[in-house]
């Protein structure tokens, strides 16, 4: 019924703006309380088997809401009413911005992608600190924070940027992100070489820490699929000598050549950030990578190209402890991590595993032997 919708309605609207009539409804059903509450009976069943600890926290399930469909906080209840095990929000910056000029966001249905380049469209954070400040929680859903350089601020004064949202949003976070890999604010991505990535994390993690003082917030990188081998491997290297507690895994790519992409040539070619099915190699690829240099001892986050169970499942065999999805979500719908979920029990049952944590890295591990 929901491809149905889509064909006739959302594939006809300008894509932004049918995330924000969508965006509405999930808001207007997480307010009501009998129809979150039958909607969550039907989109968010429980598997018991599924039950995930990372990060120092439990959680329902491996499966969440990767940051950018959320930005500013305001339907963490709705997306965990449609089944999500936590919800990522963001990417927030330390000051409010309108983001880059429409028209941003681009659907590739034929190739199930989307290109933006949204550009960190959000409130700011003292803003979305003050939200999640004020927020009285429907749903028990571990709320992650994921935090991006504002625009306007040079590359030389990022640290002092990124350390300004943290002081604001650390305590509100289950955890926090660092988010250096977005292609859609110049410079960005430069901050992913380690010797500016160093400075900048260990700045965010002495904040986080006076900021709140009574408990560790965990700390996480997000990184992207277009960084060469070698430089995963020192981001992986530098994770854990700073002692971060994982990295995600990836953000967007700006590749567009050799992924066989088969909608108009004119969409291919706008310039923003590819996320979907395309990206899901190298998103694999990059995690089985780090999973090989760290086993366990950073939580490892795939993300990237997740449509189905089967994706799922495949990211927990490489090494994913978590997994998030968003692009799958607008071309599935509202069933979409009622699917994730259904099909990974399905798939724990019938593997060699007892647990799911046992599973995680099982493949990379099989073919380092």
């Amino acid at each position: 019924m929901y491809k149905l919708f889509f064909n006739l309605v959302f594939k006809r609207m300008d894509p932004e703006a049918a995330h924000h009539m969508a965006f509405r409804w999930i808001r207007l059903a997480a307010r009501t309380p009998v129809v979150r509450t039958f909607a969550a009976a039907a989109l968010a069943p429980r598997h018991k088997e599924l039950r995930t600890e990372a990060l120092g926290l439990r959680m329902h399930g491996p499966f969440g809401l990767a940051a950018g469909f959320d930005k500013n906080a305001v339907a963490i209840d709705g997306m965990s009413m449609l089944g999500f095990d936590h919800v990522e929000i963001g990417t927030v910056t330390a000051q409010a911005q309108p983001g880059n000029p429409r028209k941003r966001l681009f659907r590739l249905v034929p190739d199930r992608a989307l290109i933006n380049r949204m550009g960190f469209n959000n409130d700011g954070s003292e803003a979305v600190a003050a939200r999640l400040a004020a927020r009285k929680a429907v749903f028990k859903t571990v709320v992650g924070v994921n935090i991006g350089k504002t625009k306007i601020v040079p590359e030389e004064e990022a640290v002092a940027d990124y350390v300004a949202s943290t002081e604001r949003l650390a305590r509100h976070a289950d955890y926090l992100v660092v988010n250096v890999s977005s292609p859609n604010t110049p410079g960005l991505r430069n901050l992913q070489a380690t010797e500016s990535l160093r400075p900048l994390l260990a700045a965010v993690r002495e904040a986080a820490d006076r900021s709140v003082p009574d408990r560790r917030v965990p700390l996480l990188v997000k990184i992207a699929p277009d960084l060469a081998d070698e430089d995963v491997d020192a981001v992986a290297d530098l994770a854990l000598e700073l002692g971060l507690d994982g990295i995600i895994a990836t953000n967007t790519t700006i590749a567009r050549d050799g992924l066989g992409l088969k909608s108009d040539p004119a969409l291919v070619k706008e310039a923003g950030g590819l996320s979907g099915a395309p990206v899901k190699q190298r998103s694999l690829e990059v995690l089985r990578r780090l999973y090989a240099r760290v086993g366990d001892r950073l939580v490892l986050v795939g993300v990237g190209g997740i449509e189905n169970a089967e994706d799922a499942w495949q990211r927990i065999l490489a090494g994913a402890t978590l997994i998030q999805g968003y692009s799958a979500f607008i071309y599935e719908g509202p069933f979409y991590a009622r699917a994730i979920h259904k099909g990974l029990a399905a798939r724990l049952a019938a593997s060699p595993y007892a647990t799911l944590a046992e599973a995680v890295g099982a493949e990379t591990r099989k073919a380092a032997q």
